[in-house]
């Protein structure tokens, strides 16, 4: 079943991006997805914030916005899926056409806007996946007209702290005006103790892990002021990085200038120097989660050497299929064994050496 999705990208890549990201929704939701994987091998495994996860390769937000999916996207090998970005009430996102295919780069823009259904609609479908196997996650936003950001994220952790097994805090998109503000520190302060208030009140019992993603369009005095906020709140987590607004000038695409968030292959180098950059900042303390670019297993090696924990993808599927999930774990299973790591996590940061 996977080797048809893979014949049928080709086809849907005929399509108007949005379209065909819609075809493949509605067809998941349709029942078409393959059986269940095979057990990943151990040494892709790894442990954190009181999970197993069973492989560290990740679907990235943007792909499952309203957490239409999630079980359908876990059988294609995916160690966790992550839904969103959600926003608290439902939100058209900005004007069409609002994505780009960059063929000639690998490459998407989008200029999307937090496009969603809203917390209810998300909440209830998450409800009613509880007790299923398989880790998924909720990147939250705030409404682009709201005039209380930190309330609207407050709302989206009372409304799916309990449900959701951890919360994205999602300051770095670069399509909601204002949104990148709150990536300052004392900013960044404030917020995080509302939501950590918020989800202790939300699920007392089992709260789930806080996680932050960041832009990777950041100054050196801005990366300095985010990791001294992730240290000083305990943040349970980062993920890096978003997608830029920087246009390499080597592009190809007659898409390249469009305005919006580029990510895929251009983001890969970029987002791994700010992701090696992060754990050294944090020493190592918190736990990264990777994401830009990665399209092989040599990449999403390359993001645990530079420090990250866990790594994501969702560019590289338009173009390779959800197959390549499955071989970007067999490939990283033999780039372990090759350097003599028994698992994921003596692998990471190999490549970004604390200093004492």
């Amino acid at each position: 079943m996977i080797a048809l999705f893979d014949l049928a990208t080709p086809l849907l890549r005929l399509l108007p991006p949005e379209a065909a990201h819609r075809a493949s929704i509605s067809a998941l939701r349709a029942g078409i997805a393959p059986a269940p994987p095979e057990p990943d091998p151990p040494s892709l495994g790894i442990a954190l914030w009181g999970w197993q996860f069973p492989n560290p390769i990740g679907l990235a937000a943007g792909y499952d916005k309203n957490a239409e999916v999630p079980d359908a996207m876990l059988r294609f090998g995916f160690g966790f899926v992550e839904t969103g970005t959600v926003t608290p009430r439902p939100q058209r996102g900005n004007p069409k056409p609002r994505l780009f295919r960059l063929v000639e780069d690998r490459a998407l823009v989008n200029r999307l806007g937090f496009n969603n259904e809203g917390l209810d609609a998300v909440r209830a479908r998450l409800v009613r996946r509880r007790g299923q196997a398989g880790l998924v996650g909720a990147n939250l936003g705030k409404n682009k007209d709201s005039a209380d950001a930190i309330a609207d994220y407050v709302a989206g952790v009372y409304a799916l702290g309990a449900v959701a097994d951890y919360l994205v805090v999602n300051v770095s998109s670069p399509n909601t005006p204002g949104l990148r503000d709150l990536q300052r520190k004392e900013s960044l302060l404030t917020l995080i103790s509302a939501l950590k208030s918020a989800r202790a009140a939300a699920a007392a019992s089992d709260p789930p892990p806080l996680l932050l993603k960041i832009a990777p369009d950041l100054s050196a005095g801005e990366r300095a002021e985010i990791a001294e906020a992730a240290l000083e709140t305990a943040i349970d987590g980062m993920i890096i990085s978003n997608t830029t607004v920087a246009r390499p000038a080597d592009l190809k695409s007659r898409h390249a200038r469009e305005s919006g968030g580029l990510s895929g292959k251009p983001l890969f180098a970029p987002s791994t120097a700010l992701l090696a950059e992060m754990w050294r900042r944090t020493r190592g303390d918190i736990p990264l989660i990777g994401v830009g670019g990665v399209s092989s297993g040599a990449d999403a090696y390359a993001k645990i050497r530079a420090g990250a924990s866990l790594v994501q993808l969702y560019t590289a599927l338009v173009y390779e299929g959800p197959g390549l999930v499955r071989r970007i774990k067999r490939d990283l299973a033999a780039l372990l064994v090759r350097d003599g790591f028994a698992n994921i996590a003596d692998a990471v940061g190999a490549d970004a050496p604390l200093t004492s």
